[in-house]
């Protein structure tokens, strides 16, 4: 079955504009993440709406596509892309963009289970045992390890248990769940909770999920990218 990876990413952030173009060994942020995707072996493009970063993935042959349109969420941006751009593929991988160490052999796994799955969405997701489980920050999953299935997805824990799974912000969609997208409003839930995957959920769709040993660090602030920056030095 056809897969393509979609990477949106925005030069507007509240908490840290330009992000995408931001250094890290001599490469952009953006670049990385591209890179990193390529080496997966299926098609990749970047979605965004600069004319900065725009023109940064064409000087590096990188294949870009714009949408311009004023969309809430980057889910609804890729799925405008995907439905202008790239229609006849049977599993769209959203990779975020402010994510530059996530491994390609993770995204290769989570595209063969979902292929291998009933599910409609499939996500990855982290096994722990600290305090982050009370930082809203943290999106937290109820998620059935025997049946890898998410029951939910929240800020809040679900349980006294010390051990908990982390959600990694990464999906991979049959198309007609991405299409969903562009005309379902947002649930109450959604609203509620600032995760956009609740909407699919609080829909009926499904999502599945394989645990992952990567430990996520996405660049919300210039702090979050001197962390990564002393990783590579």
């Amino acid at each position: 079955m056809k897969k393509i990876i979609l990477i949106p990413a925005r030069y507007q952030s509240t908490r840290y504009p330009g992000k995408p173009l931001a250094l890290i060994a001599g490469k952009t942020m953006i670049q990385r993440v591209y890179e990193n995707s390529q080496q997966t072996g299926f098609e990749c493009a970047v979605v965004t709406d600069d004319d900065r970063i725009e023109n940064h993935l064409k000087q590096i042959g990188a294949n870009v596509i714009r949408v311009d349109d004023d969309v809430p969420t980057g889910t609804q941006r890729i799925a405008l892309a995907y439905q202008r751009g790239f229609e006849g593929f049977d599993f769209i991988i959203n990779v975020q963009g402010d994510e530059p160490l996530l491994p390609a052999k993770d995204i290769v796994n989570l595209a063969h289970f979902h292929e291998n799955s009933h599910f409609d969405v499939a996500t990855l997701v982290r096994e722990r045992e600290d305090s982050e489980k009370e930082n809203p920050n943290v999106v937290k999953v109820d998620f059935e390890q025997q049946k890898k299935q998410c029951l939910n997805f929240s800020r809040q824990a679900f349980s006294k248990e010390q051990k908990w799974y982390q959600h990694i912000g990464i999906y991979c969609y049959r198309s007609e769940v991405l299409n969903f997208y562009l005309t379902a409003p947002q649930s109450q839930r959604e609203t509620k909770e600032r995760l956009e995957q609740l909407r699919a959920l609080d829909s009926g769709y499904t999502y599945g999920a394989i645990s992952s040993e990567y430990q996520s660090i996405g660049v919300d602030t210039p702090e979050d990218l001197e962390k990564i920056q002393k990783l590579f030095t």
